[in-house]
């Protein structure tokens, strides 16, 4: 496996070496995930019990398999070892991209390079102490005195690890828009002209999330609406082009046109 090394705008890479570089970051990010993986393995009880916090009472998850135990845990251990490398997936993913800046390109990424490990940690956060506690609370308590209400272990936990890591990656959305608007693909005047518009895509985004319940559409959709406001104001102040193209003049001499 070849070295990572730091590529250069200027540097001409053959296929062969484009596809080297290309499964060596695919490796590193393996890595990761292996040794995220083996890390919270390691640290399931913990895990589990930080998961458990927001459900009511002593409620423990129910399991109804004698594999189940296991195989939950197992998958718990694989969602939170995601959740654990993504920053440093994220970071080849981007990494792998960067040569294709320019110098003064490479100036304005470098920062939202970093940005990406910071906002994605900050999009589980927010998801763990401000949306778990009162979406499961609302749908726990929903008609409970018409149903005999029990957990099962699997679909809790896949509710909850599904809903950390859509919010770590929403969280994302500064940077996309930032890109576009650099690329020039979009201006931030062309985003609050159609303000309206991104509301109303926010809101099905936040309807296709793990969210069945409106108080769990409702805070989901709060973070994005102030996380696109934001990516317009930072789009304002370093998303646009470096460089605008200067309109094309023909060189001296050859201005005129050449009879038939």
């Amino acid at each position: 496996m070849a070295r990572l090394k730091s590529v250069q705008h200027d540097d001409r890479l053959t296929l062969v070496e484009h596809l080297d570089e290309l499964r060596t970051r695919i490796v590193v990010a393996i890595a990761a995930f292996a040794v995220g993986f083996g890390l919270c393995f390691w640290q399931n009880h913990e895990i589990l019990r930080w998961l458990n916090e927001p459900l009511p009472g002593s409620t423990r998850p129910l399991t109804l398999g004698v594999t189940e135990p296991f195989m939950t845990t197992l998958t718990v251990s694989a969602y939170a070892g995601l959740l654990v490398a993504l920053p440093v997936i994220l970071y080849q993913v981007y990494a792998f991209v960067l040569p294709a800046f320019s110098p003064s390109e490479r100036r304005f990424a470098l920062p939202l390079l970093f940005m990406v490990p910071a906002l994605f940690i900050a999009g589980v956060a927010f998801g763990y102490f401000l949306v778990l506690d009162p979406a499961v609370h609302f749908l726990l308590n929903f008609n409970d005195n018409q149903f005999n209400i029990q957990v099962r272990a699997r679909d809790y936990y896949g509710f909850v690890m599904m809903t950390l890591l859509a919010m770590g990656l929403l969280f994302q959305v500064p940077l996309a828009i930032v890109a576009a608007t650099r690329l020039g693909i979009t201006t931030p005047q062309q985003l609050r002209k159609r303000r309206g518009e991104a509301y109303v895509i926010i809101s099905i985004v936040a309807a296709l999330l793990p969210s069945v319940d409106p108080v769990t559409l409702i805070l989901e959709m709060v973070p994005l609406i102030v996380l696109f406001e934001f990516s317009i104001l930072l789009a304002g102040l370093i998303g646009r082009p470096s460089s605008t193209a200067a309109p094309a003049t023909a060189p001296e001499g050859t201005g005129q046109a050449t009879g038939g």
